[in-house]
């Protein structure tokens, strides 16, 4: 029943949503550069590796040596705006729409992390992750990691459609007044580097 939810939601939303896709990827182009969408392999359900798709919201500025700036210098004021409206996750729903993605479950995180999970963290891969999730509704980057994984836990758990649709429309809410965007100094949550001794 979730996947056929996640279809025609998703179908229906690509359709709706089309012009602004087209508007955000043309504002990409010109505000931040090519490539306009960026990939980037997560892991799935069950830990299975899975190419998710954003739209950019960081420049491709160099240092003198050549290397890459930091993020936080990256992120320009447009990519600031992209990311406050949400519209970078707007190609993920093409995500959904294969099956890599629900509209909601835990958030992909990166594959380096994978060696780092406890027993417990690692229970967040027991479902497919999703656009949203309870972290997200509930915190989103203004939490610790130990919380998020908690709450990703708690949905494995507790997991429903009435549940799924609460967290849709609690989105909605969070995406209008661009709560838990960034955490302290940096432009997003700061890398998880591990803490099998908690939770």
């Amino acid at each position: 029943m979730k996947r056929t939810v996640d279809f025609i939601f998703s179908l229906i939303l690509i359709i709706f949503l089309f012009p602004i896709i087209i508007i955000t990827a043309i504002f990409v182009f010109i505000f931040i550069g090519k490539p306009i969408i960026f990939k980037q392999l997560r892991p799935g359900k069950n830990a299975e590796p899975f190419h998710v798709y954003k739209f950019r919201t960081m420049t491709n500025e160099k240092d003198s040596n050549g290397e890459l700036l930091s993020d936080v210098e990256r992120l320009n004021a447009h990519g600031k705006l992209i990311r406050k409206l949400s519209l970078d996750e707007l190609p993920q729903l093409f995500n959904v729409l294969k099956g890599d993605l629900s509209l909601v479950g835990p958030r992909p995180l990166l594959m380096e992390y994978l060696p780092l999970y406890n027993s417990n963290q690692k229970r967040r891969h027991e479902v497919k992750p999703g656009i949203t999730g309870w972290a997200q509704i509930n915190g989103r980057n203004a939490i610790s990691w130990n919380e998020k994984f908690k709450l990703d836990v708690w949905y494995v758990e507790n997991q429903s459609l009435l549940l799924d649709f609460k967290i849709l429309l609690l989105t909605v809410k969070k995406v209008f007044i661009s709560e838990g965007i960034s955490n302290g100094n940096h432009v997003t949550i700061e890398k998880f580097k591990g803490n099998k001794e908690i939770y």
